[in-house]
């Protein structure tokens, strides 16, 4: 049985879903004024596990991700670069694409733009304000009345009235409470808009999650998911803001993940240790980084540095290694211990450690069997593969793996030539010169394996 550690109630809770066989999951996806960076790259691999994994439990699962096209920043990039925050958008939401299809991430099922849902924005405040939940501020600015929606911080935690307590009085003269935040604000000289019963203007970003969620997965559904430092105030806004408009629980459960540290400390431009993905991927093959990621609990805290790549790097090779050289075979019933070790580990919480773990031990086994029974070895490389596909693993060829050209390493027609010329020196007893070719090929990076059927190869 599925336990999922639910933020709202704090402890792990048997999945049972609204609809039986279904799943309905919605995550807050990036905001698109620049590249992705590896707290992006994160969110992106944890729940395309997530939702693979209940794809292959048999679920019918429908994933929507969403992009927030308009925001503070995206106007202040665009304005900075001197183009539209149309043309800025597209570019990086394409540079998403490109980046989210390097780490093996499926595309969601459904991907709506804040920019594209105006109107579903603008009928739910006109429901809150109808409601008594929203008001028309004096600068114009509609504003969420927090104080008059019962339960606010119980996602999070908080107390309404410490948190009212710890702000800073006259913040904002238009609000009538100081934990007041916005659902529509009014145009700037120079900044897009949309026409509105409020005037011109546009959203504010909370208001956008609950609408675009509740227009494609219905006013209750089962997953909502994003990065742990939306659970305050972004996800506690998007409770009030839902359930006072609908009148109906929101979200059964709530799913966050760690933060990204890297080498123990805080990601940050001033720290200097921000890195965007595509400088990550420029280094470090993309399979290596999505296993890097899982590599650790979700809800855990993850630590980038050098050496955590290149163990995940060594360790991805290990069982790239275990596949070689055999007719892979697929078998229900070859390494069924292993399969259901796997699915208890991803059934508690999704604990990708220990079922990275048994892919571990599976390897093993099939290297041990490589030198007697062959057939089940395939079989077992074959239930290896399988398992490895469901959380994104292991669809390279193994030889192509090895083959895989490195920076500024030698390529592979290249190599191919020298082993032709170490053959015709073997062929000819010159074994000097064999020798040497090996010897150069080692200094290159690329490792000779001869074998009763040949001479394979791989990048060391």
């Amino acid at each position: 049985m599925l336990k999922i550690y639910n933020t709202l109630t704090r402890r792990k809770d048997e999945f049972v879903p609204i609809e039986p066989g279904s799943v309905r999951i919605y995550v807050c996806g990036m905001t698109v004024y620049d590249y992705c960076h590896v707290g992006h790259a994160r969110v992106m691999v944890v729940f395309d596990t997530v939702v693979r994994y209940l794809r292959h439990a048999g679920y019918r699962v429908t994933y929507v991700r969403n992009i927030t096209d308009i925001d503070d920043k995206i106007i202040a990039r665009a304005n900075a670069n001197g183009e539209t925050t149309e043309a800025l958008t597209e570019r990086f939401i394409d540079a998403m694409h490109e980046d989210e299809g390097e780490l093996a991430v499926l595309p969601p099922d459904q991907e709506p733009r804040a920019t594209r849902s105006i109107g579903q924005i603008i009928t739910m405040i006109e429901t809150l304000i109808g409601k008594g939940l929203a008001y028309v501020g004096d600068s114009g600015d509609v504003f969420y009345a927090v104080g008059r929606f019962p339960g606010y911080g119980r996602l999070s935690g908080k107390n309404i009235d410490e948190l009212r307590a710890g702000e800073r009085v006259g913040v904002d003269e238009a609000k009538r409470d100081p934990l007041d935040f916005v659902l529509w604000k009014m145009a700037k000289p120079g900044e897009p808009s949309w026409e509105s019963p409020w005037g011109a203007g546009r959203p504010g970003w909370h208001i956008e999650c609950s609408a675009m969620s509740t227009c494609c997965l219905g006013d209750h559904f089962d997953i909502h998911g994003g990065g742990m430092d939306l659970q305050f105030p972004h996800h506690e806004n998007e409770i009030a803001q839902s359930e006072g408009a609908t009148g109906t629980t929101f979200v059964n459960l709530w799913m966050h993940n760690g933060f990204v540290r890297v080498n123990e400390e805080k990601m940050s431009k001033s720290l200097g240790n921000f890195f965007t993905l595509r400088e990550v991927l420029a280094r470090y093959r993309p399979e290596a980084v999505r296993f890097f990621i899982l590599n650790s609990h979700y809800r855990s805290a993850l630590n980038y540095c050098d050496e955590n790549l290149d163990e995940a790097h060594a360790g991805l090779t290990r069982l790239y290694n275990a596949l070689r050289g055999l007719e892979l075979q697929h078998d229900a019933e070859a390494g069924g211990e292993f399969a259901s070790r796997f699915a208890e580990a991803m059934d508690d919480d999704f604990n990708t450690p220990l079922a990275v773990s048994v892919l571990f031990d599976l390897a093993r086994e099939v290297n041990r069997q490589k030198s007697g029974d062959r057939t089940l070895a395939g079989r077992l490389g074959g239930t290896l593969k399988r398992l490895g596909g469901v959380i994104g693993l292991l669809a390279d060829d193994p030889e192509e793996f090895f083959r895989a050209p490195v920076e500024e390493g030698m390529a592979a027609a290249e190599v191919e030539d020298w082993i032709e010329r170490r053959l015709e020196a073997r062929k000819a007893k010159n074994w000097t010169e064999s020798d040497r070719i090996r010897d150069l090929l080692k200094a290159a990076g690329v490792i000779l394996e001869d074998t009763p059927s040949g001479t394979t190869w791989r990048r060391q």
